[in-house]
């Protein structure tokens, strides 16, 4: 007997989203890993960056991979695969390829359980939501809400990976100052990796047209864009040259 949707868990995690994505900003402090990891933290209560990222973001991809390869072969080819086929693609590129690629400081455990649960919740609401819950007209794939929304996941998602190998190649292996990124988005925002991740999840939101993933790009702006702030903070404090037009999260305006 197949699976019905349940509306009241849809809206209870759309909405926790929502409410965790304000309260970081109402709190206004930024997620306490890599340069904010803060005093020394004892060995054994952190991980390499490369093992925690791994373990952090691997239920992103492997709960709703899971709810998609369970389903019948008809299901293949729908708007709702396509757009959870998406969501997988970047889990799979943050879970096996950026967390493999990654130069980090040693991440706190207490985080990476913190970050685990999030994205395992996360992951079944969505897949859930594309699974059981949603319904697109045929006419879908021919909707601008869905040509617009998969442009920019793809745009984001591109400039998110670009961005990500500007920061990657800043320091040569072994060194430890910091230094000033330039090119891509950069010359124009601090935060251009966060910049292309909250595109990427704006885009999911239009594309997909519901609550699940307007909650989740809700939250991605509420965190990332106070990541964004605050290192932009970081690098005003740290860099006397640090470019004075450059803003920390939207390019001439914030």
């Amino acid at each position: 007997m197949p699976l019905q949707c349940q509306q009241s868990p849809v809206l209870a995690g759309s909405a926790a989203l929502a409410a965790l994505g304000a309260l970081l900003v109402y709190l206004g402090e930024p997620s306490g890993y890599g340069k904010y990891t803060g005093n020394p933290m004892p060995r054994d209560s952190r991980l390499p960056a490369r093992a925690a990222w791994f373990l952090q973001e691997l239920p992103s991809f492997v709960v709703p991979a899971g709810i998609l390869v369970g389903q019948p072969h008809a299901f293949f080819g729908s708007p709702e695969t396509v757009l959870l086929s998406l969501f997988c693609a970047h889990y799979f590129h943050r879970t096996f390829v950026y967390s493999f690629l990654t130069r980090g400081r040693p991440f706190p455990v207490v985080l990476l359980f913190k970050g685990f649960v999030f994205c395992m919740g996360n992951g079944l609401l969505q897949g859930y939501y594309l699974t059981y819950c949603a319904e697109y007209p045929t006419e879908w794939y021919t909707d601008v809400r869905f040509s617009l929304g998969i442009f920019l996941f793809i745009l984001g998602m591109g400039i998110n990976i670009h961005s990500d190998y500007i920061l990657r190649h800043l320091r040569k292996p072994g060194e430890i100052t910091y230094k000033i990124p330039q090119g891509g988005l950069f010359t124009y925002v601090s935060g251009a990796n966060f910049l292309g991740e909250i595109i990427e999840w704006i885009g999911f939101a239009l594309a997909s047209w519901s609550l699940p993933a307007l909650a989740f790009a809700f939250f991605s702006f509420c965190f990332l864009g106070l990541r964004a702030f605050h290192h932009h903070r970081f690098y005003l404090k740290i860099f006397e040259d640090y470019p004075k037009s450059r803003k920390a999260l939207i390019p001439f305006i914030f």
